[in-house]
């Protein structure tokens, strides 16, 4: 309820305003109602009127739109100008039949004017003009556009999945944006749409004509019976007199409908064709200028030919050669023009090639290098990869709140063939070997399959895995193994790389960009605290190291409220980085639990005391030191490896809990042998978990 009682009522999308929906709704109720109610003769003078300027207005519009869609309701506008000829058709053979007797006026001056100036006074000049109209209507233009639009119709729906892969290929290459892609698939079903509905369309035009044959035939008849039988005029007189009404109103419709249906001839003959008709239509036929020479050198044979006029082909054959020679002159400008263009930028390029290294200088974020075969081999899938490193990326961009940079694609010579390097930054993270035309059977500590293949180390996790041929997938499917191709190897592997490095791939752009796209509230709150108590490096130093644990930072409004409250009083990275896990816990906990079920493994009491006393603290009592023996790190090690191994070895998904100040440590320790493995401390655990203890990590 807004100010005052009243309501706030919005009107709905895409309604118009001014009461024009109610005026083309009341139009369309008049159409209706002609059907069955007599008008007068002036009412149907102004009608046929109108349904002569409409169809002119149709005709004006479908020549000059750039291109089909934008007048897609040219089908509900075909619609209404059938009815408002049909439902006027009707209006005038009520008005043929019942005033026929009183002259080629009785049935109104348009129809009067038709006839007397068509037919020049003779009815049988006026059939033959009206049979010629609509054999031209019926069997040329509409049964063309028909043919047009039901091919038109049923390849455009044949290559819309074609058309939406090559928009979703784009946008996971990068070359659009989501904004683009979205206004794409909009504008493809509109397209469909359209020209499904052209094809229903035409079936309007066709029934048209036929209509206006059959109600022509029966004014006719029918007022040559009512003028003999019931106004008493002798046959020849009732003949000539409802002749001229009937063709005359025939012909009315007709040249309407004529029009329109040109229109729409036009209109899906124009297909794919950009611009107004008379450019695309005027520029292609004079993009020939040999065609156009030809063409004035026979024009000029013709003209001097005996028993021909001279004059109109001699006219034609001066304008093609000038069209010619002047076609020609321009192509020559345009060719120079664009020479001399091609020219100064080259000269550009050499200059600033020369000038500068600065290009080398830059190095992918992230990048893969083929050997030669591999190169060869995913440059042919290149499509199916980029879409899939898309969907990728899109992945990473929900789970983690920051879209990873693009993956670049490279071939480098000096690696062997079927190898590949991972590289972030420049630095080499990964070099493993791919087969293309095998399979991978990923099997741990399991029975190897009963199928011969090469023993190698899963790249993304080091599994203990067996490249097979292709040829025997089904049968180790049948042995119960899910053999993966070398292309989701290779992706799972990019995968699992990236989301080892993802504190590496947050630069200072990036966070500036997440900051930039926070709502006006939170800029504010970040002006509040910036750069008095943190500096923006200082946040994304914080941001970092959550995504060095693989906390999600999609939650930036909440981590930001966090840094806000715990600033003012701690200096260090690692403080606040504390304090922001016990704020969004609940998100914490809920990523690695399980049906809400959270397993945990804990330290045993002397492991707790020995982290403990390793924590070195000055005066006011923060940690500024870790100091351990390395045999009791290594010692730890061990133990947790025994334990962590033998409840993964189960399929049990858990976490490590430990006291909060030395959970940053036990992180460390452990981040080296299971880097995907959580580490929290008892303050993270959220309230609503439940918790499943799995065992401890015992000295």
């Amino acid at each position: 309820m807004a100010a005052g009682g009243i309501e706030d009522i919005r009107m709905p999308a895409g309604q118009s305003k001014g009461g024009r929906d109610i005026g083309f709704a009341i139009g369309i109720v008049f159409i209706l109602s002609v059907l069955f109610l007599p008008l007068p003769a002036i009412l149907v003078d102004v009608g046929l009127a109108c349904s002569i300027a409409l169809s002119v207005l149709i005709l004006m519009v479908s020549l000059w739109i750039r291109r089909p869609l934008e007048f897609s309701a040219f089908p509900t506008i075909l619609l209404v100008a059938v009815m408002l000829r049909l439902s006027l058709n009707i209006s005038t053979t009520r008005l043929i039949l019942s005033e026929g007797a009183g002259g080629t006026n009785a049935a109104g001056y348009v129809i009067g004017g038709f006839s007397n100036m068509v037919m020049a006074g003779d009815f049988v000049i006026g059939l033959i003009v009206f049979a010629i109209l609509l054999t031209v209507n019926f069997l040329v233009i509409t049964k063309g556009a028909t043919r047009i639009a039901e091919v038109g119709a049923r390849f455009t729906l044949d290559a819309v999945p074609g058309k939406q892969m090559a928009i979703d290929a784009d946008l996971s290459a990068g070359m659009i944006d989501e904004q683009e892609a979205r206004r794409r698939r909009v504008e493809l079903e509109h397209e469909s749409a359209f020209f499904g509905a052209m094809d229903g369309a035409s079936k309007f035009v066709r029934g048209d004509a036929i209509a206006g044959l059959i109600i022509t035939a029966v004014n006719i008849g029918g007022g040559i019976i009512i003028g003999v039988f019931r106004h008493g005029m002798p046959p020849a007189e009732a003949a000539d007199v409802f002749v001229k009404l009937s063709v005359g109103d025939g012909l009315v419709s007709q040249i309407p409908a004529l029009i329109v249906s040109l229109a729409a001839g036009l209109l899906v003959a124009k297909g794919r064709i950009e611009g107004s008709a008379d450019v695309a239509i005027l520029d292609q036929l004079s993009g020939y200028p040999r065609a156009l020479t030809v063409s004035a050198g026979l024009m000029a044979v013709i003209a001097v030919l005996p028993g021909l006029p001279f004059f109109p082909f001699a006219l034609l054959a001066c304008i093609l050669a000038y069209v010619s020679f002047a076609v020609l002159s321009q192509r020559k400008e345009k060719a120079q023009e664009a020479t001399s263009i091609k020219v100064e930028a080259e000269r550009e390029a050499a200059v600033r090639a020369s000038g500068s290294v600065q290009d080398a200088l830059v190095v992918p974020e992230v990048e893969i290098c083929f050997g030669t075969h591999l190169a060869n081999e995913m440059l042919q899938s290149k499509q199916e990869l980029a879409l899939r490193v898309g969907k990728m990326r899109r992945k990473f961009a929900k789970e983690y709140g920051f879209v990873v940079p693009d993956i670049q694609l490279s071939d480098d010579v000096s690696l062997p063939p079927k190898s590949y390097l991972i590289k972030i930054h420049g630095t080499i993270v990964s070099k493993q070997d791919l087969r293309i035309g095998d399979v991978l059977v990923i099997v741990g500590d399991a029975k190897p399959p009963s199928v011969v293949g090469d023993e190698v180390r899963e790249p993304a996790f080091g599994m203990r895995a067996f490249w097979i041929p292709e040829a025997y997938a089904k049968e180790v499917r049948r042995e119960g193994f899910s053999p993966v191709d070398a292309q989701s190897v290779l992706l799972t592997h990019i995968s699992e790389v990236i989301r080892n490095n993802l504190a590496q791939l947050l630069s200072y752009k990036h966070m500036r960009k997440l900051l930039d796209s926070l709502s006006p509230e939170y800029k504010r709150l970040l002006d509040e605290f910036t750069p008095t108590h943190i500096s923006h490096s200082g946040i994304q130093g914080v941001l970092k190291m959550l995504l060095a644990e693989r906390v999600s930072i999609r939650n930036l409004s909440l981590i930001l409220e966090a840094v806000a409250e715990i600033a003012p009083h701690a200096r260090r990275a690692e403080q606040i980085v504390e304090h922001v896990r016990i704020r969004i816990s609940q998100q914490i906990c809920g990523e690695v639990s399980r049906d809400g079920i959270l397993g945990v493994l804990r330290l045993g009491g002397q492991w707790d005391l020995a982290f403990h006393q390793a924590l070195k603290r000055g005066p006011n009592g923060e940690i500024v030191e870790f100091d351990i023996d390395p045999r009791l790190i290594e010692e730890f090690g061990n133990e947790a490896t025994k334990v962590i191994r033998s409840l993964m070895d189960k399929g049990e998904q858990f976490v490590i809990v430990t006291a909060p100040d030395a959970r940053p440590y036990v992180r460390m320790v452990i981040e080296r042998m299971y880097p995907s493995l959580a580490v929290l401390s008892n303050t993270e655990i959220a309230k609503g978990i439940e918790l499943r203890a799995l065992g401890t990590i015992a000295k």
